[in-house]
């Protein structure tokens, strides 16, 4: 490839510094101070302006409470539920809860491991913050002293969904806890009696669950103050294997954990439902429901129910 005519071999060494014009890169030392000075003022100006809209941002927030809350935020007003134990994080899309009953401790254990593992702060952890926690009545319907959260207490699980007990994993009864997703400032539509229940409701409740609410009507309001809990077989077959379920401390979650406001020490109330022998080697596909007047329910969108499989080896 030819030279250009005007190409000369100590053109570029002289871009680079120049010694008889004392330029470096084409420049001289004030012109590059002009553009270094230019640039600072440039970027602080941007940096300052940035600042300022940051501060106007954060004028709007609250440290404990969102911007935007029930209807007017993105989550809405329609809690849905979860549940644990949960697969382990390399299975993050499944939902099965599989493990050998009488195998080794590594079949069977890890499951209640993660059971005691998520129940740690009710024994120990945020409950420490003790001046917000106190002792809630069952004739209180909801919760609305600032700052204060009521307690629940570990013993609400029953005898038999303990540490002690390795939460059933190890005996084929295994339990499974299910709590109802924050929404801050949500409370629930309360059933005032059975008669209000829905279909659905009553034909899923524990067996006596509808008399007993029913003839409990007008001699203890308490009764009702509750987000209701049920859980079942998604399909005939499922119905037909899942055996026996018993609910702690009930089928139902108390109205006075509600609403969440995020006080320091609160802890989502829990359901323990406990499975009596499911039907081995058999894929179960279950569905747990809350019932409230103001819960939808859509079985593909999930919402206000939660989905999960057990499988017992």
């Amino acid at each position: 490839m030819n030279k250009p005519e005007d190409y000369k071999e100590g053109d570029f060494k002289s871009f680079l510094w120049n010694a008889d014009t004392g330029q470096v890169l084409g420049r001289t030392a004030s012109s590059w101070g002009l553009i270094i000075v230019f640039y600072i003022i440039y970027y602080a100006c941007l940096a300052a302006f940035w600042g300022c809209m940051l501060l106007v941002f954060f004028t709007t927030l609250t440290e404990n409470k969102p911007s935007w809350i029930t209807d007017s935020s993105i989550i809405g007003t329609n809690p849905g539920l979860g549940y644990r134990p949960m697969p382990p994080m390399d299975y993050v899309e499944s939902t099965l809860i599989w493990f050998k009953l009488g195998g080794k401790d590594s079949e069977w254990k890890t499951w209640s491991k993660r059971v005691e593992t998520f129940l740690e702060p009710y024994d120990t952890g945020a409950k420490k913050e003790g001046a917000n926690v106190e002792q809630c009545s069952n004739t209180d319907v909801f919760n609305r002293k600032e700052g204060k959260v009521c307690d629940f207490p570990l013993t609400d699980l029953g005898n038999w969904c303990t540490k002690e007990n390795h939460f059933g994993y190890q005996q084929g009864k295994p339990c499974v806890l299910i709590k109802l997703n924050k929404i801050y400032g949500w409370e629930p539509e309360l059933y005032k009696n059975a008669m209000e229940f829905p279909q659905g409701l009553i034909d899923t409740l524990p067996a006596g669950m509808f008399d007993e609410a029913n003839n409990t009507a007008n001699n203890d309001q308490g009764y009702f103050n509750k987000v209701w809990l049920t859980c079942e077989g998604e399909n005939p077959a499922d119905k037909e294997n899942i055996g026996q379920i018993e609910y702690h401390p009930g089928p139902f979650f108390r109205s006075y954990y509600y609403p969440y406001q995020n006080a320091g020490g609160y802890l989502q109330p829990l359901v323990a439902v406990q499975f009596n022998g499911p039907e081995n080697g058999v894929l179960i596909n279950i569905e747990c429901k809350a019932w409230a007047g103001n819960i939808e329910h859509e079985r593909s969108e999930r919402i206000g129910s939660v989905h999960f499989e057990l499988l017992m080896d």
